[in-house]
């Protein structure tokens, strides 16, 4: 009937055991320590114990002197010896908190002698030591340093302590060592060199040797011109295809199939398959009962009879005509199979050897990795995308829930209740023609900062500024119970930011600012309008032009509601009844609410 061996992906010391029809291999990942080894001639010998203790050396001198402690417990922080450490809202800080209190770049952290030197970066909300607020001071074990609301502990890490040395005079030199090796680099991108036109003996490897140290040679350098050629490519489609093509450049194989395991259901999905003319027309000729194999059991198979194989009795190897085949799974990290790379040969049996396999397996584990690399960094792109698109806009909590879900950054949106929120500066078109550029955009610069904090600190999202007026949304993406009730929160917070930041700016003896809010309830589109290249998540319908003509109706310092914005809200404020309001595209007058302050 035929050879037919299967090689267990588990990854473990090697076993085999014979029997009339199959072999078993387990390969397993090992880790390659010298410890000890043999003196070669001409080789540089460096002691094992020596390579420790410079290890230990520099372990030590590498180790933070403090650390940054979230009194909540839910961020540590190591203070870098070599550089400055920036403390602050943005991801890319050394520090990044997450806390509407914090400014983007809030405070700088410097190691020195004496413990830590704090400098506040002019943030909104300040820096404290222990309580105190601070423009620049030296913290050190024990202090509670705080940025915003956001509270750390200081303390200082015990130095390591040195290991004993030994004595070695006393004690006879290592048997064991280590052998350091000058090693021949040669040119990359050369598959085309080592593999062969034909492959040689009883293997379909295209590997051409006079002695079998040679060939052993040869195939290890295939394979890393295989892992240099799967790194420059990214893309994960491009990278299969690549797959595919280098498979049939170093063996004599027939088709190549790719299937890569659905994380949802489980299910092996067809992804790239080519027959050795470049034919990709028969994307699922993977015999199911082969494939399946070799996912739920981790196996790697060859079967030298597909059709006579008692393991395989499934109809589509005999529809397909396959004689000789193998099937490896493609194993990711933490023991997670991505998928499988399958190879046939329809016209023999007996096609493939053991070598075909062993390396076969080999192959597979680098494209895993190449695959897992990728996908990677697809992730990371769309992630990117969402924060360049969003982060200006969302709290950054919300900006971190979006990110996970892919859905999220996609085209079109949905109908649903929103809280429309827009505010804007009263008379600031007359008061800028007496500015000059400069200033205008400090103050808007100073404004538009503590009110965006404020719209994140209730949970709101920033959905766009026009000139000096802003909008904002409680209710997309994400809704709550109480988005009325934040709103509301809000509104009334951003008046009594206004107060501090004009009492600040009569003491610099520049112009005070007066705002008037409008806020409206009811249903919209919400959801990203762009390309696919650049996206906007925004609201769409009459509630935001009702909440506009409020937000202009209103007097410098009132807040004006809608009714069903009041009639929404759980903890209603007082509010005085005005008279309906005429707006256009209404056939009827608009019941109207001043909240009283």
């Amino acid at each position: 009937m035929g050879r037919n061996i299967a090689g267990a992906v588990d990854r473990g010391a090697v076993d085999r055991r014979s029997g009339p029809n199959s072999g078993y291999r387990s390969l397993e990942s090992s880790r390659y320590v010298c410890d000890r080894s043999s003196q070669v001639n001409g080789d540089t010998v460096v002691s094992a114990g020596v390579l420790r203790r410079i290890y230990l050396l520099t372990w030590g001198l590498s180790v933070a002197k403090y650390k940054l402690v979230g009194v909540s417990g839910d961020q540590k922080f190591d203070m870098p010896s070599d550089r400055t450490a920036i403390v602050g809202r943005a991801v890319t800080c050394d520090l990044p908190i997450y806390d509407p209190t914090v400014s983007r770049r809030h405070a700088e952290l410097v190691l020195g002698d004496g413990g830590i030197s704090v400098k506040d970066l002019g943030s909104s909300n300040g820096t404290f030591v222990n309580g105190v607020k601070i423009s620049e001071t030296i913290a050190t074990d024990g202090d509670v340093v705080t940025f915003g609301k956001v509270a750390f502990n200081l303390s200082e890490l015990a130095p390591p302590v040195a290991a004993p040395q030994p004595d070695f005079a006393a004690r006879p030199p290592e048997p064991a060592a280590t052998i350091v090796r000058k090693v021949e680099v040669g040119p990359s991108g050369e598959l085309e060199a080592v593999a062969s036109a034909r492959p040689s003996g009883s293997s379909l490897l295209k590997v051409q040797a006079e002695t079998e140290t040679e060939r052993k040679e040869k195939k290890l350098r295939l394979l890393l011109d295989i892992s240099k050629e799967l790194s420059k490519a990214q893309d994960v489609d491009k990278l299969l295809a690549k797959v595919v093509d280098i498979t049939f450049q170093v063996m004599s194989v027939d088709r190549v199939a790719i299937q890569m395991q659905d994380e949802a259901s489980g299910e092996l999905v067809p992804r790239i398959s080519k027959n050795r003319l470049g034919d990709s027309s028969s994307r699922s000729h993977v015999p199911r009962s082969i494939a399946n194999r070799a996912v739920e059991e981790r196996l790697a198979i060859l079967t030298d009879n597909a059709a006579m194989d008692e393991r395989f009795k499934g109809k589509s190897i005999l529809m397909q005509s396959v004689r000789s085949a193998m099937c490896v799974p493609l194993m990711g990290s933490e023991g997670k199979v991505l998928g499988i790379i399958y190879v046939d040969n329809l016209t023999a049996t007996n096609s493939f050897g053991d070598e075909d396999l062993d390396f076969l397996i080999a192959f597979s584990g680098i494209a895993a990795v190449a695959i897992e690399n990728g996908q990677l960094t697809n992730r990371l792109q769309r992630e990117a995308v969402v924060l360049s698109n969003f982060q200006r806009y969302f709290a950054p909590d919300l900006v971190a829930q979006i990110a996970d879900h892919q859905e999220a950054v996609q085209l079109g949106g949905t109908k649903r209740p929103v809280v429309v929120f827009f505010s804007d500066i009263r008379g600031f078109t007359s008061m800028s023609e007496n500015m000059n550029p400069d200033d205008i955009a400090t103050l808007l610069t100073e404004y538009f900062t503590e009110m965006v904090a404020i719209v994140f600190e209730f949970g709101g999202t920033l959905d766009k500024f026009m000139g000096d007026a802003m909008m904002a949304l409680w209710g997309a993406p994400l809704s709550v119970e109480d988005d009325c009730d934040r709103a509301m929160g809000a509104a009334v917070k951003m008046f009594e930011a206004l107060e501090e930041l004009n009492a600040k700016w009569v003491e610099e003896g520049r112009p005070v600012v007066e705002i008037g809010i409008g806020i409206n309830f009811g249903e919209v589109f919400a959801g990203n309008i762009g390309s696919d290249q650049r996206m906007e998540y925004t609201v769409i319908g009459d509630s935001v032009n009702v909440a506009s003509r409020l937000c202009s109706k209103a007097e410098p310092g009132e807040i004006l509601i809608s009714e069903p914005f009041y009639a929404a809200l759980q903890s209603a404020p007082e509010v005085d009844a005005l008279d309906p309001i005429e707006l256009k595209g209404k056939a009827e007058a608009v019941p109207v609410y001043r909240v009283k302050r």
